[in-house]
């Protein structure tokens, strides 16, 4: 099953969908494919699709899905690879007025480039790139949560040092 999570934005991504839909009718995705659509509008008689699922819903299709398409939020992404998901991320373009700027295209560089992702930039070749997520074997995610919470645990402990050294 391909779980395809659009997250909570405020502005459609119907093109994504689209691609998918288009590609389920030629029959070169043939895979049961489910929605969190999020406040995206999109109908289809070939998908499954939810504006919203409970919390508990979303953990058990993350955990049973095969694939999982996502935008290109960081949070979306990591939920994708904590569960060791092998993930696709499309980035929500400003050009379509998905988004306000283009940043989703630097994060989805990022994981792509550390072996994490696959990203799905030409949206013609949805069914190419979901066939090579198959037999994709994504790199074991690393978190830098502990590197970025000591770097501001020295920063906010930095000055009261200096402060205390000058009353030396």
């Amino acid at each position: 099953m391909i779980l395809v999570t659009l997250g909570t934005q405020d502005k459609s991504f119907d093109r994504l969908l689209k691609a998918i839909d288009d590609k389920l009718a030629d029959g070169t995705v043939t895979d049961e494919v489910v929605v969190q659509a999020g406040l995206t509008q999109f109908k289809s008689d070939r998908m499954k699709i939810y504006d919203f699922v409970e919390y508990d819903e979303f953990d058990s299709l993350i955990k049973s899905c095969d694939i999982l398409i996502t935008h290109g939020g960081v949070g979306s992404i990591v939920t994708g690879l904590k569960n060791k998901k092998k993930v696709i991320a499309a980035a929500r373009l400003k050009q379509y007025g998905e988004h306000t700027n283009d940043h989703q295209l630097q994060i989805i560089e990022n994981f792509a480039n550390a072996g994490y992702i696959l990203e799905l930039s030409d949206f013609s070749k949805l069914h190419e790139v979901v066939a090579k997520a198959k037999v994709f074997e994504p790199g074991e995610y690393v978190s830098n949560r502990d590197n970025f919470v000591s770097l501001i645990e020295r920063l906010i402990e930095e000055p009261k040092r200096k402060k205390k050294k000058n009353k030396s």
